[in-house]
């Protein structure tokens, strides 16, 4: 069983700048591919980036593409997604989760096997 747990989160203002992390805890994290995803109020989870296993890959939702990365250190078992020139519509509670390496590209939520316990971002105006 693989356990992630997602740290960082935080208030900033809008066109500022937030590094989430997401910490695995389990065996051969290397061995999945990692999803970072988004939930606001009232609205279903979505995709907004991947990182493939050995992170050489990366892929984003249109709106963040140019302003969010995706990196990953698998020496420290963590991800990373930097997040640059937030907006009041980035504001959400962010997860990583864990998905099969075959998985690269969009990741539907059903492909994730294992799930963070989330951290809000609230971008303010």
């Amino acid at each position: 069983q693989v356990q992630l747990v997602e740290s960082g989160g935080g208030l900033v203002q809008a066109g500022g700048s937030l590094r989430l992390s997401c910490l695995a805890s389990g065996r051969a994290f290397s061995s999945y591919s990692m999803g970072w995803f988004r939930q606001a109020p009232g609205k279903a989870r979505e995709w907004v980036g991947t990182i493939t296993n050995n992170g050489g890959s990366t892929a984003y939702i249109d709106s963040v593409k140019g302003r969010f990365t995706i990196s990953r250190d698998n020496a420290k078992n963590t991800v990373y997604l930097q997040m640059n020139n937030l907006k009041p519509e980035d504001t959400a509670a962010y997860y990583c989760g864990a998905a099969s390496p075959l998985y690269s590209g969009r990741l539907p939520t059903s492909s994730v096997n294992y799930w963070g316990q989330g951290t809000q971002v609230t971008v303010s105006s």
